[in-house]
């Protein structure tokens, strides 16, 4: 508690004035949680102030409170380079980073309970740097880091404002921030302690060395690339869900089932079905192979029935099964970007509308995923399985502009494989059928990019198609032949150290 107050005072979070008559108060309270180290070991105790922000006035003591945070696809897709060219990544933490942020409107708050001022015990902070809890902490936070990051030569990509990236020279650096951890890699070492020194000059930056655990996710780097796993949160979260000694399944889903959402009676606590499948949805950070299964969990959340239920405990068998799974990620000589996507046409047996997904590779590295219902009911399989590709084609637009921005040109086309043959033939004929109006956007969308010569779309067989995995259940042999092209499987045992 001392060191936090010393932090609070040494930032020069707050002064002490009068309480102003009719002004509003905001309360606190210390927080005491265990910081752990990634294996699960106490690393040290931890105090914190925070104030209970939820009593705060909407347009009066704060204003706008959103703040962007990094894309796991951008993530997977830096890591991906930085396997390519073997460059260094170190993790970087800033201390009581929400602290360093300005703040604009007028907020008071009581003195911390503990140290309250014995001269000016009547006093009330009036605060001018932000405090935990504050609604526009985080925001303030983020617009003071990236103030100060575009001053020593970053530059925010349109891709996604959470990544900087900086050219020196012939050498390149980036930057990815998600709240107060930041992952930087940088082509010459030079480069890199100039910058850490820079960023310790203005914020309490602590270098945590080679990037080894970000966002709960376990990093490990291989003498191929990296890989990403979470096997310990799948440890807890089958603990936390009382399925620790279950027997493992060998597939997340049956492949005959299609689940309705009346069907059975309703589960009898709903808030544990949302949570176990709220926890499952972040596993699917580093484990495509249960994403579809995790989509359909989450379709019924509203209203979760026994039959739900069944579902999201079979999930949690195979991980129990596959808790030492990840996702490897291989570097590249050269970039190339190639998608398959799929639809399960009129899936849903209530609303008969489709299910879609894609899989995006960078080279062989499986970067971006998804498994998403179709806003609205397609009249044949021809047009599910053609929004299906346009959203694989918004995708990987995405990518392209996102390596530009870190000055990774893509010359070849990328390549888009779908199972319907349909399908890949209107994405070339320029003739206009009666059966392609209720998707014209998408035809007018993908023609485009097809015309000026950005993507091909190709055929490939159905049993070569991998977004099947995104779509629908499979049968044990095909699913895990599949998961093994997603890059899904467990650790290799040589690895090559310690990654700086």
């Amino acid at each position: 508690m001392q060191h936090e107050f010393d932090a609070l005072q040494a930032n020069r979070t707050w002064r002490l004035v009068p309480r102003p008559p009719g002004a509003h108060l905001v309360t606190g309270k210390w927080v005491f949680k265990h910081k752990l180290n990634p294996n699960g070991s106490l690393e040290r105790y931890k105090a914190r102030w925070v104030v209970r922000g939820f009593t705060q006035r909407p347009c009066v003591d704060f204003g706008e409170t959103f703040t962007p945070v990094v894309k796991p696809a951008t993530i997977r897709t830096i890591l991906t380079i930085i396997a390519s060219n073997r460059w260094p990544v170190r993790q970087l933490d800033v201390s009581n980073a929400f602290l360093h942020g300005h703040l604009h409107e007028q907020v008071f708050c009581q003195q911390p309970v503990g140290f309250v001022d014995s001269a000016q015990s009547d006093a009330v902070c009036l605060l001018s740097k932000s405090l935990y809890g504050l609604r526009q902490a985080p925001r303030a936070w983020f617009t003071r880091f990236t103030s100060f990051i575009t001053t020593i030569g970053f530059v925010a990509t349109r891709s996604d404002s959470s990544l900087f990236v900086l050219r020196h020279g012939k050498d390149l650096a980036y930057l990815l921030l998600y709240v107060d951890d930041m992952v930087l890699t940088v082509s010459s070492d030079e480069l890199l302690h100039n910058i850490i020194a820079r960023l310790r000059s203005e914020f309490a930056v602590k270098d945590m060395g080679p990037l080894r655990f970000f966002l709960g996710i376990e990093v490990q780097r291989t003498k191929d690339g990296f890989f990403l796993s979470q096997g310990k949160y799948a440890e807890d979260l089958l603990e936390r869900a009382g399925t620790s000694n279950c027997k493992p399944l060998a597939t997340p889903v049956d492949a005959k089932t299609k689940l309705s959402a009346t069907d059975g009676p309703s589960v009898s606590d709903a808030s544990s079905y949302r949570s176990m499948a709220g926890a499952l949805q972040y596993l699917t950070m580093t484990r495509p192979d249960i994403a579809h299964a995790v989509q359909q969990a989450c379709l019924h959340m509203h209203d979760p029935r026994e039959c739900h239920l069944a579902l999201v405990k079979r999930i949690l068998r195979y991980v129990r099964g596959t808790t030492g799974h990840g996702l490897h990620l291989y570097g590249a000589t050269s970039p190339s970007i190639t998608a398959y996507s799929d639809a399960d046409w009129a899936g849903c047996p209530d609303t008969r509308r489709s299910t879609s997904g894609y899989c995006v590779f960078l080279g062989n590295a499986l970067v971006s995923w998804s498994s998403k219902r179709q806003p609205t009911v397609s009249r044949s399989s021809a047009e599910a399985e053609y929004r299906a590709v346009a959203n694989a084609t918004a995708e990987c637009i995405w990518l392209r502009q996102l390596l530009t921005k870190l000055y990774c040109t893509v010359e070849k086309a990328t390549v888009a494989y779908c199972d319907n043959v349909s399908a890949v033939y209107m994405s070339k004929n320029p003739v206009h059928h009666r059966r392609t109006k209720h998707i014209e956007l998408d035809i007018h969308f993908v023609r485009e990019r097809v015309a000026i010569g950005d993507l091909r779309v190709l055929h490939v067989p159905t049993g070569q198609q991998l977004a099947d995995v995104m779509t629908k259940g499979l049968p044990t042999a095909a699913f895990t032949e599949f998961r093994t092209s997603l890059c899904v499987g467990p650790s290799n045992a040589e690895t090559a150290g310690g990654g700086s």
